[in-house]
């Protein structure tokens, strides 16, 4: 028969398309990743009788076998808690294997809480990278947030609210001036729009925090600033690399490859950058063997 990709409302129980609750209603099996959030939208909209499977990442290598044999034989409906499923969760994982074993993929369109985000920001997003959860890690964190920032480009980020305010801390260490826009219970009653630097959107948050957190984190240098600008946007992207304990020459490949400039005229920068890092980061930065000669 068929497998089919439902989007659910981001909060909201009245956004939903009339094309998802039609798909609910007919489908003969609905598999969700948490069947009592399904089960809220079921009744919140007169659908009621449904059988229901639980599918999430946790359970996907076992499940995924049984459900593909449903979907064989009768109408196989698959959300999420909100949005699009398929994102950040195992739904695509489930669509490549019903495509393996020839199964009818559909997906309807509708919300993803990430792109809402962006748009929200105010950032320019004309180009924009979505990076779903950033590493648990602190040092994976900052690594990953140091990478973004010398791309040069918006990123996007999922994160849980247990661990927000950790990512805003692990943000300002590596970019502390950077713009940051929080985006928490989109659509819902407690809806929080939060814009400023990571320490300023990190004090704005209620304690503890609560709901869905989407981050965006702006790392685009300004369009008309001065020389003195741009250079200080480019001394925060490399001093945010330096704290990764990235090499000189690694750094000037990474910031070239952004568009940052040439990459023996970075080399150069990241050296004098290097030269002229905090007090408090040169032992550490000795002992990951900054010292060393190296070459590009």
């Amino acid at each position: 028969m068929s497998l089919t990709f439902v989007p659910t409302p981001l909060g909201n129980l009245r956004d939903v398309t009339l094309r998802a609750l039609e798909a609910l209603r007919d489908a003969d099996l609905i598999v969700a990743e948490d069947t009592r959030v399904a089960r809220r939208l079921l009744s919140a909209h007169g659908i009621s009788g449904k059988a229901l499977w639980t599918y999430h990442e946790h359970n996907a290598a076992t499940a995924t076998d049984e459900i593909l044999a449903r979907a064989c034989v009768e109408r196989v409906a698959v959300v999420t808690d909100a949005g699009m499923p398929g994102i950040s969760d195992p739904g695509g994982a489930l669509i490549a294997a019903a495509r393996a074993a020839g199964i009818a993929v559909e997906l309807l369109p509708g919300p993803t809480a990430f792109a809402c985000a962006a748009v929200l920001s105010g950032f320019d997003i004309r180009r924009f990278v979505f990076e779903g959860f950033p590493p648990r890690a602190r040092g994976a964190r900052r690594e990953a947030f140091a990478e973004a920032m010398a791309r040069g480009l918006p990123t996007v980020w999922y994160e849980s609210p247990h661990r927000i305010v950790a990512a805003l801390a692990d943000l300002e260490a590596v970019a502390p001036a950077a713009r940051t826009f929080v985006l928490r219970e989109f659509t819902k009653l407690h809806e929080q729009q939060v814009a400023g630097t990571p320490a300023e959107v990190a004090r704005a948050l209620p304690v503890p925090v609560r709901g869905e957190v989407v981050l965006v984190v702006d790392a685009t240098a300004p369009a008309a600033g001065t020389a003195e600008t741009d250079d200080a946007a480019l001394d925060a992207r490399i001093d945010a690399l330096l704290a990764t304990g990235a090499s000189t020459a690694a750094i000037a490949k990474r910031l070239a490859a952004a568009g940052s400039g040439d990459r023996q005229a970075l080399y150069a920068k990241v050296m004098q950058r290097r030269g002229t890092f905090s007090a408090a980061a040169r032992p550490e930065a000795e002992r990951n063997g900054f010292g060393e000669a190296e070459s590009s």
